[in-house]
């Protein structure tokens, strides 16, 4: 049983189950080892393939809830921002690499579970049992009300002044961004689709490799950046995989669920956030990126930021028609500690593998 492994043979395992579906970067995969010691917020975030081993056992009540077409790896600094197709600025969930039908619990307890670690490392002040009511609180209004994108214009004052703040600064990103070492070969397939994302033909760029993200790092990324019209911009394609649900349980001919979720969820679409022949293409600027919590203000209503990220769950999870009025029952027969229980179990799980890690 998958479960009664260490972490060392969990990861070794399914990383050996990673490289059979694409190339990995040896290099890259040797930075996120390093980045999972640092701290356990850093470890959940890069250990999905392992939360899905543990969350049925531990979470036996929680995994018999009914499913939905979840997020998967959903984590308080998986939510960023972009420009929808009229130029509005929209905030919402920012990757589906591992976008999944399970119970829609696993959301939501994992969403908890980072949040009370990324408390304990200080990149929360919020108590661990309040984030769990806050994002709970937002969950269920957001299934009540039927959904709504969060559109920063009119609306949602608070969450607008704390993603446009001045730690996003344009100048930074782009200096990270080229800074980066120009990449080759490119596959002629990637050339192509970023040849087709470019806002005009035949604009010259160069192709860099980026690290980024911790569940998806040691999987290549060719990030095109161009000069265009005064400024710069940029694109990137990532290669497409099957969940790491199906390794878990085991699954044989994965299907990849990340077009489908998008497609279902209630969203304002960005509309360079692309599935195209196996690949992800997005474009990337400052304020079309995920939002580490180390970017937003001190000065913050983390009650309400915490809610928003709960009804932005409920927006995903709404894709799912067929499953809502279960979902709704099974949500209104459950204990109001319920949450803060499982994410409990979750946050001992998952600090006693990241110490045997660190070890």
């Amino acid at each position: 049983m998958k479960a009664k492994m260490n972490i060392q043979q969990a990861t070794q395992q399914y990383e050996g189950w990673l490289a059979a579906q694409t190339r990995v970067l040896k290099n890259d995969i040797e930075a996120k080892h390093e980045l999972m010691a640092r701290d356990a917020f850093s470890f959940l975030r890069a250990t999905f393939y392992r939360w899905m081993q543990l969350f049925p056992v531990l979470c036996p009540k929680a995994a018999s809830a009914p499913r939905v077409l979840a997020v998967g790896d959903l984590h308080v600094e998986n939510y960023g921002t972009w420009r929808d197709a009229e130029g509005r600025l929209v905030w919402g969930i920012n990757d589906f690499d591992e976008a999944f039908p399970l119970p829609y619990t696993v959301d939501l307890v994992r969403l908890a579970t980072s949040g009370w670690l990324g408390i304990e490392a200080g990149r929360l002040s919020f108590g661990p049992a309040n984030a769990c009511v806050a994002i709970l609180e937002g969950y269920t209004k957001g299934l009540e009300d039927g959904g709504e994108p969060f559109v920063l214009s009119e609306k949602h004052p608070l969450l607008r002044e704390a993603v446009t703040s001045r730690l996003r600064d344009p100048i930074e990103f782009w200096q990270k961004l080229s800074a980066l070492a120009t990449v080759k070969p490119v596959p002629a397939k990637v050339m192509e689709l970023l040849k087709q994302a470019m806002p005009e033909r035949g604009l010259a760029f160069r192709v860099a490799h980026r690290q980024a993200g911790l569940g998806s790092l040691g999987r290549e990324r060719f990030t095109a950046l161009a000069e265009w019209r005064g400024s710069k911009i940029a694109r990137e394609a990532k290669p497409l995989l099957a969940s790491a649900s199906t390794w878990a349980s085991g699954v044989p001919n994965p299907v990849v669920y990340y077009g489908r979720i998008l497609k279902q969820a209630v969203r304002a679409p960005d509309p360079f956030l692309k599935v195209n022949s196996g690949w992800v293409l997005r474009r990337l600027s400052p304020y079309c990126s995920r939002i580490e919590l180390s970017q937003l203000p001190r000065r913050r209503d983390e009650a309400k930021l915490l809610r928003a990220m709960g009804r932005e769950l409920a927006n995903v999870h709404l894709g799912t028609r067929q499953a809502m009025a279960a979902v709704r029952r099974d949500l209104a027969n459950r204990s109001s500690t319920w949450l803060r229980q499982a994410a409990q179990a979750m946050v001992e799980a998952t600090l006693k593998d990241w110490k045997e890690w660190k070890g």
